[in-house]
């Protein structure tokens, strides 16, 4: 789904709302989102999924066709 479609199924379902008050809001949210995200912190989104960042230390690995 995209935004702009997130943004069409969001001003259909609350027609009270003006699109470019739910538009302005979805942007906020994702922004919210994305610096949360950013920072570290873990994301809960209950009925679809967790997200959260694992830094892995780098590692030596090669190539199995080249050796």
């Amino acid at each position: 789904m995209t935004k702009s479609t997130l943004n069409a199924c969001l001003a259909n379902l609350h027609p009270q709302f003006i699109a470019k008050d739910v538009t302005l809001a979805v942007e906020v949210l994702l922004d919210l989102l994305a610096a949360m995200q950013s920072n570290g912190g873990r994301i809960e989104i209950r009925g679809f999924g967790s997200f959260s960042l694992n830094c892995r230390p780098s590692r030596l690995v090669r190539n199995p066709r080249t050796g």
